[in-house]
């Protein structure tokens, strides 16, 4: 198991707040944004003050080794990443309060796991070519987009999914479909989001395919106030 980001407090004045669990296991595509992807969360958290670890081994999901953790982002991960026992394990987690940050592929993550489908919010579909478009942020109260720009043109992968959102879920972030081409869901197509879902907290946001985008201020901005979010730490 790869274990990175530990950051040895020298006194208890430096010890992290909480810790995070960065998990990117694949069994399909793979990003190659993966590892500046975690090399910015746990920038994010010497900043914010938290602890990252990150692995791709998924034994680490059992109860004993989750309950270290305040939260768990799937970070680009891709397919089937979890047996029976750990999605058990993942599950009581949740159900015991736990937080989830799902971030860009975690919703191409887990298609023969309904639980997880209705964690994360949607499942993907498909996307067109890499390009620049425009978000809209329709809910610009939130900690992931209090210092966002109302209208945000950024360049990255644009998913589709395969639903609209369940009622329950507050969409943060849409994209304008008119500012690029492919996109297939219309004017109220989503890019984040988050709601309570089986006792704890879900985040997710469709942005981060480009190795580019875990250098962007704004990005890291939406990330950081989602993992936050996530753990508890900004409710609102």
């Amino acid at each position: 198991m790869l274990l990175v980001g530990l950051a040895p407090a020298t006194s208890a004045d430096n010890e992290p707040g909480f810790a995070v669990l960065v998990f990117s296991k694949t069994a399909g595509f793979r990003h190659d944004s993966i590892s500046a992807g975690v090399a910015a969360i746990q920038a994010l958290g010497e900043q914010s003050n938290f602890r990252v670890d990150a692995t791709e081994d998924d034994k680490i999901f059992s109860d004993d080794r989750l309950s270290k953790y305040r939260e768990v982002i799937f970070l680009n991960t891709t397919g089937e990443v979890l047996d029976a026992g750990g999605q058990a394990a993942f599950e009581r987690f949740i159900r015991h309060g736990g937080g989830f940050v799902g971030v860009h592929s975690a919703t191409d993550t887990g298609y023969e796991w309904p639980w997880y489908g209705r964690l994360v919010g949607n499942y993907f579909s498909r996307h067109p070519p890499i390009q620049s478009a425009k978000l809209n942020v329709v809910d610009a109260s939130h900690a992931s987009t209090r210092s966002l720009p109302i209208e945000w043109g950024r360049r990255d992968e644009w998913y589709d999914f395969r639903h609209d959102l369940d009622p329950d879920i507050t969409i943060l972030i849409r994209i304008d479909e008119s500012s690029y081409r492919g996109g297939r869901m219309g004017a109220m197509h989503p890019v984040a989001w988050y709601h309570i879902y089986d006792g704890g907290r879900a985040w997710y946001t469709a942005l981060g395919h480009t190795v580019e985008s875990y250098r962007e201020p704004l990005f890291l901005d939406h990330l950081r106030g989602g993992i936050l979010w996530a753990a508890g730490v900004n409710p609102e």
